[in-house]
């Protein structure tokens, strides 16, 4: 019997549980948004929040913890570069786990694991490619006026 044992096994060895769960965070920390079974989504919360709590403290020792822990150096970098400077005034709770449906194959409940400011964060970069994309046409006009002068 487990009792008080925390955490879940997935029925893998340490090893490649441990490999999952931090494929698991470097692709959250680099998409910003996966979708996952309920019990891997708690299990990857646990750990991608004290990487996000690292990237917001943002000093030399805290970069060498994250990258012990996760060794993909993309994700670390924008864990440090753009994650951690955007929840700076946050105390906590930095993922939200939405419940979404069950699996066709085995009927797993599956979720999304997400940043608790995803949403916001998209329709920001979607105004601001809408607004890149207007000035280089505007280029394309001077450039034709300046060619036929």
């Amino acid at each position: 019997m487990r009792h008080k044992k925390s955490g879940r096994h997935f029925g893998r060895t340490a090893n490649q549980r441990k490999a999952l769960l931090r494929g698991l965070v470097s692709s959250l920390l680099l998409r910003e948004r996966i979708e996952t079974t309920v019990a891997r989504a708690k299990e990857t919360r646990k750990i991608a929040e004290r990487l996000i709590t690292l990237g917001i403290r943002g000093d030399l020792g805290a970069r060498r913890v994250a990258l012990a822990d996760l060794p993909d150096k993309p994700a670390v970098m924008k864990l440090f570069n753009s994650i951690g400077p955007r929840l700076q005034g946050r105390p906590g709770g930095y993922l939200r786990i939405v419940q979404t449906r069950r699996r066709v194959n085995d009927s797993a409940p599956m979720a999304v694991l997400e940043f608790v400011d995803f949403e916001e964060e998209r329709a920001k970069r979607q105004t601001e490619k809408k607004e890149e994309k207007k000035p280089k046409k505007e280029e394309k006009g001077k450039k034709e006026e300046k060619g036929k002068e």
